[in-house]
């Protein structure tokens, strides 16, 4: 296991597991131990350290956060599943013990898979716009776009698409000249990576084995969620009716990225967690 400290209080790694290695992020003293998977990025998380320690600073106290990364050198197809095995690999390979976990978008579907096959790793889930199911239509409509605009090397209108459609209106317009600077610095292989980790959401479904799920779940979505969909979140909860400690939230006016947006995120998320 390699690691690099970075800040005081911030640490960036690489985890060794058997067969790949995993980059990570740790930061935060608190004795018990979070996850955080996130969604799907052009450019890893890892170039965005710094933010989102700043962003997560409220958990620091009760929490030692880990930000899991892709794999390295994953397969030319890798799906979802793969990436909740790899995942849970990773935390054990961490020696983590009964962890909760933050999965936002894509992260979302890799944690209540984890949740699924391995209940005893986790103690508590938050899953934020995320979906139980990817159906062709909704990969078609939105993500199918976005592995054209990245195959064809079309970064611009790639980061474009991506914030037109994760953020409102408003926030989008004002990050229009950020998202074109960003543009500027993606390689042929963070687009590469775009397009397989994109495409592992094909055929994603875990709504048969949501019952499984043995831990509190909160559910956090937005209404107006132009990536999966309010009422995904929604239908999560229904499946999960009737098991103690799973809750719904759902926001107006935040957008598929609510979990940047939303000031009092991290207050919900941490009551949440404290409860556990």
């Amino acid at each position: 296991m390699m690691a690099m400290l970075m800040a005081a209080n911030m640490l960036l790694g690489t985890v060794q597991v058997d067969t790949f290695t995993m980059d990570y992020m740790r930061f935060g003293n608190g004795a018990r131990n979070l996850v955080i998977i996130p969604g799907v990025s052009v450019q890893s998380v890892m170039n965005y350290a710094e933010a989102i320690t700043e962003s997560y600073k409220l958990l620091t106290d009760d929490f030692t956060v880990y930000v899991l990364d892709c794999r390295k050198d994953m397969p030319d197809s890798y799906s979802v599943d793969d990436m909740a095995r790899d995942t849970a690999e990773a935390i054990k390979a961490l020696k983590l013990d009964r962890v909760s976990i933050f999965g936002a978008s894509q992260g979302g579907m890799i944690a209540m898979k984890i949740a699924v096959d391995h209940p005893e790793l986790v103690e508590g889930l938050i899953l934020g716009s995320t979906s139980a199911r990817v159906t062709p239509e909704s990969y078609d409509r939105i993500f199918a776009g976005w592995v054209n605009l990245a195959e064809a090397g079309k970064t611009e209108e790639l980061y474009l698409s991506f914030g037109e459609a994760v953020y409102p209106e408003s926030v989008f317009e004002q990050s229009r000249e950020l998202l074109i600077e960003a543009a500027k610095t993606v390689t042929s292989d963070d687009l590469k990576r775009f397009c397989t980790i994109t495409e592992g959401m094909k055929g994603f479904d875990v709504t048969g084995d949501l019952h499984k799920i043995m831990c509190p779940v909160l559910v956090i979505g937005s209404n107006d969620d132009k990536v999966l969909g309010g009422e995904a979140s929604v239908k999560i909860m229904e499946s999960l009716k009737g098991k103690s400690g799973c809750e719904l939230f759902m926001y107006d006016g935040y957008g598929h990225a609510v979990y940047d947006l939303a000031p009092d995120y991290r207050e919900r998320m941490l009551k949440f967690l404290a409860q556990l």
